[in-house]
């Protein structure tokens, strides 16, 4: 990938200066600052609908993957005044979320149990100058809201976050598919894609009527009845040393929670990127890192943007709801 030296970024009163475009972030790879850029610059049409009007997060590796790294919510100072932002009440989580391990609360429920509360201006990453901006500021991966601005209590989707044990992706692999045929038992429409790191996501787009709540409980009714369906290969075990299989981890559904977007670059040796797929192609020969920022470009190319439907074609939760209440009884 041609590296972007001393690039610009410019349009309209949008602008963006890369600086520092030969530092390695990727030790082992020799990828640099510039490489993302460039890459975030190609791949900005097809990621921005799944940023866009959601609060973002800044995890910013000031020195590369293998250097310290850091989370910013509020926006820094020297935001532009083109990056809009947003304000919202942040809580310090207790277990994942608060409450149950990973439950969302209702806003009365949240004042009432955690006063040490304050105010966050989130950005909001609406443009491609923007992502830019956040890839200047040493961001590598791009972190948002399940949820938009205007209803942020209505979540998009239902998150399943596959994390498989050493050496277990072929079984992340079968569990994904299990969760698709449950789906599809549900009338739900189920979407993957590569994590970029170790998992699989599996995403069900809803509309925006469920809360947190109630997204929540779905995907935990749902991963425990996988996990009596197949015990051994699918567990809800947090405790990493008591657990066997693949943890099908439904805690990601708590509110405030961020996911790695589609197409964003992960912190990882070979710089892979979250990469959506067809279901007929994960296979048993795909890995946690077979996609790349080349691999990434070339599929949207070819094949546009698959994740397009988590935005445009979302069902009702409440049906999927009761039928799967059906199944677990």
């Amino acid at each position: 990938m041609a590296e972007a030296k001393e690039r610009v970024a410019r349009k309209e009163n949008r602008e963006v200066r890369l600086s520092s475009a030969d530092r390695i972030l990727f030790p082992d790879d020799g990828i640099t600052k510039g490489d993302l850029f460039a890459y975030y610059e190609q791949v900005a049409p097809s990621l921005l609908p799944h940023l866009r009007d959601r609060p973002f997060t800044m995890k910013r590796y000031p020195h590369g993957i293998d250097g310290e790294v850091f989370f910013q919510k509020q926006a820094p100072k020297h935001l532009p005044n083109w990056i809009p932002t947003r304000q919202f009440r942040t809580w310090p989580r207790r277990g994942a979320a608060g409450g149950r391990m990973g439950e969302a609360r209702t806003s009365s429920e949240r004042q009432a149990q955690a006063p040490a509360s304050r105010l966050v201006d989130f950005a909001l990453v609406n443009s491609v100058e923007a992502v830019l901006f956040m890839v200047q500021n040493n961001c590598i991966d791009m972190n948002a809201w399940y949820s938009r601005v205007d209803k942020p209590d209505r979540p998009d989707f239902v998150l399943f976050d596959l994390d498989p044990p050493d050496g277990g992706f072929v079984d992340a692999i079968r569990v994904a598919h299990l969760i698709h045929e449950l789906l599809d038992e549900l009338d739900l429409p189920g979407y993957v894609k590569t994590s970029g790191a170790d998992g699989i996501h599996v995403v069900a787009p809803i509309t925006r009527r469920s809360t947190f709540r109630q997204t929540y409980a779905f995907a935990e009714r749902a991963s425990r009845l996988l996990e009596a369906r197949h015990p051994g290969l699918v567990t809800t075990e947090w405790l990493k040393k008591k657990r066997t299989g693949v943890l099908v981890d439904h805690r990601q559904n708590g509110h405030g929670k961020t996911i790695a977007s589609a197409y964003s670059v992960r912190p990882k040796p070979g710089a892979p990127v979250s990469t959506p797929l067809r279901w007929e192609e994960l296979t048993e020969e795909v890995r946690p890192r077979s996609f790349g920022m080349r691999e990434a470009l070339e599929r949207v190319e070819k094949l546009g943007d698959l994740f397009a439907p988590v935005l445009e074609e979302p069902r009702p939760l409440a049906p999927a709801g009761k039928a799967l209440e059906k199944l677990a009884s």
